[in-house]
């Protein structure tokens, strides 16, 4: 009976020492806030999972109001349907003609006109696919992508989306926005940060029934890679992303040439971003963006920055701050009696190179010496090649231009994502 009895009290102990810790931190005398079960769960079901193998909808010649094109199959068989019922396949016309009609799309072949539809999808089933897309009006020329397309018909001209998997799209970024003939190590850094940055913003068109565009509002891509180089980079990186210390993917934003010093974020777009820091960048200052030359008269000058920005130019110290600006490291405005004027606006509305820039007079003229092409936040593309050339690997070049990130696999973000 003692024996029982000792038991018993022990658990009591141990039980009341249970509830203790369940509401107190170890060492403290502050009750654990407990979260939210229904603010987690709505928090965790807000985070999307992505998959290496993502199928992206890409609207295609995006800035260009297609009125009619031509359409064949490059590699695989394709159907057409048209409101969801197949109207045509590539094994028995080899080209078909789309053309906004109205408001409708029209299908022809070389014999007749199909019908007129409202929406048009062109796909295969085979898993090794590609078409060529030839526009006639505008009359551009032909591109070649994998995937599939849908075609509607929506303000006046064709609406063209490209249904294609995250890898083979990522490939065609890498060679429109890197070129060809550059370091694999390279490509592989411009691939990572270019999946980055379509997972990020899949939802920057949502309203317009597709993730993303073709052009610099998200990431340029002319369609299928020409390059085995390039590739070879998107599958060793595939499913790499770049997350911040949060596990968010990460914005990542790149341009040409830093001029020798990348730029803040803050100092571009106005917000603090803790791994989009200024950083000394060697790399850039030999390659072929790095410097710029820029003649305009001083009156020119003057009179921009006194009717855009109110600059007080009749003031002596001001004047000569305007016609003398020096920058040795990158700044964010030029100043004078409390005037700042930013000098991103003044890149953008003198069709300027970069920010980073010194004014050295010249008789009645001014000449701009610039450095590096871009708005200097992010990657330098010249000089994480150069890093690459020296042999650098990727992610030495990533941690170097975004600092506090960790490259990250896909399936174990949403691992963590999932805890």
């Amino acid at each position: 009976m003692l024996i029982n009895k000792i038991i018993v009290i022990i658990s009591l102990v141990f039980l009341f020492a249970s509830w203790r810790l369940d509401g107190f931190v170890a060492g403290s005398n502050e009750p654990v806030k407990k979260e939210n079960k229904t603010a987690t769960n709505k928090r965790l079901s807000s985070y999307k999972k992505f998959h290496a193998d993502e199928v992206v909808n890409i609207r295609i010649f995006s800035q260009v109001k297609i009125q009619s094109f031509t359409i064949s199959a490059e590699i695989g068989a394709y159907s057409v349907w048209g409101n969801g019922m197949e109207i045509a396949n590539t094994k028995t016309t080899s080209l078909i003609k789309l053309s906004l009609v109205n408001d409708s799309v029209e299908v022809k072949t070389f014999e007749n006109v199909i019908g007129k539809f409202k929406k048009v999808k062109i796909s295969s089933a085979e898993t090794e696919r590609t078409f060529r897309m030839k526009l006639l009006l505008p009359d551009r020329k032909p591109r070649f992508y994998e995937g599939n397309l849908v075609v509607t018909a929506e303000l006046g001209e064709l609406k063209c989306i490209n249904d294609i998997s995250l890898d083979n799209y990522i490939a065609g970024v890498v060679q429109a926005e890197s070129g060809r003939r550059s370091p694999q190590e390279f490509y592989k850094v411009q691939a990572i940060l270019a999946r980055t940055f379509a997972l990020a913003n899949l939802q920057k068109h949502s309203a317009e029934t597709f993730n993303l565009c073709d052009h610099t509002h998200c990431q340029v891509y002319f369609g299928k890679t020409t390059e085995l180089e390039i590739m070879k980079a998107v599958n060793v990186t595939k499913g790499k992303v770049v997350v911040d210390d949060n596990l968010s993917l990460i914005n990542a934003t790149f341009h040409s040439n830093s001029g020798g010093q990348t730029a803040n974020s803050e100092d571009v777009w106005g917000s603090k971003v803790s791994y989009l820091r200024s950083v000394n960048d060697t790399f850039s200052i030999k390659m072929p963006n790095a410097k710029w030359e820029r003649k305009m008269s001083k009156e020119d000058w003057l009179s921009y920055l006194k009717l855009k920005h109110n600059f007080p130019i009749q003031d002596s110290n001001a004047r000569w701050a305007a016609l003398t600006f020096k920058q040795e490291t990158r700044k964010a405005y030029l100043e004078s009696n409390n005037i700042k004027v930013p000098l991103k606006n003044v890149r953008t509305d003198l069709q300027l190179k970069s920010t980073f820039f010194s004014i050295y007079p010249q008789g009645d003229s001014l000449l701009f010496k610039g450095r590096g092409f871009g708005h200097g936040v992010g990657m330098c593309q010249e000089g994480a090649m150069k890093m690459a050339k020296l042999g650098y690997k990727y992610p030495e070049v990533i941690n170097f231009y975004y600092q506090k990130t960790q490259l990250i696999d896909l399936h174990k973000l949403n691992f963590f994502k999932d805890e």
